[in-house]
């Protein structure tokens, strides 16, 4: 077996780089209404293609998914970085134990042992970065991309994971 990475763990390796360190992602879910976003915490594991979540089954958010599984979670940090893939919602004890910390027994006013608990898994079909550099470099891509001129600059990069 070769050990040159396929372009789907080159890419997985660069979403894995750009949301490293982001604590709080926005999940956006649909709903007969459109679409709703809210920040939820982000599972300390390094991505491989999959996003986890903790929440609470008697939420919106787990109705929603239970009727649309379609979702997107967005990061900001040292580059954007826009995730489309689709939900599951995963009742795994040993799971939920090995994500659960003093902060969310704060948060959700809970438990471990919860039977509430349960966990999004997001497997993740592509990712959009943009590459912020610079806030001047930043402006004049806008910039570029609103009044149509062309940049040589490329200002985002879509990958299939």
């Amino acid at each position: 077996m070769s050990n040159i990475p396929t372009a789907n763990q080159e890419a997985i390796e660069t979403v894995r780089d750009l949301i490293k360190g982001i604590d709080t992602a926005m999940l956006t879910t649909v709903t007969e209404e459109g679409l709703v976003s809210r920040p939820l915490k982000t599972q300390e594991v390094e991505f491989d293609g999959d996003l986890w979540f903790l929440t609470m089954a008697d939420t919106d958010k787990y109705e929603e998914i239970q009727h649309n599984p379609n979702v997107n979670v967005a990061y900001v940090g040292k580059s954007y970085v826009s995730i489309r893939g689709t939900a599951e919602l995963v009742r795994d004890r040993a799971k939920i134990k090995e994500f659960w910390n003093m902060a969310y027994e704060k948060l959700l006013e809970t438990t471990s042992d919860d039977p509430n608990l349960v966990l999004i898994k997001v497997k993740a079909d592509t990712a959009e970065y943009w590459e912020t550099g610079s806030k001047t470099k930043m402006v004049k891509r806008l910039f570029s991309k609103l009044t149509g001129k062309h940049s040589d600059t490329e200002i985002n990069k879509t990958v299939d994971l």
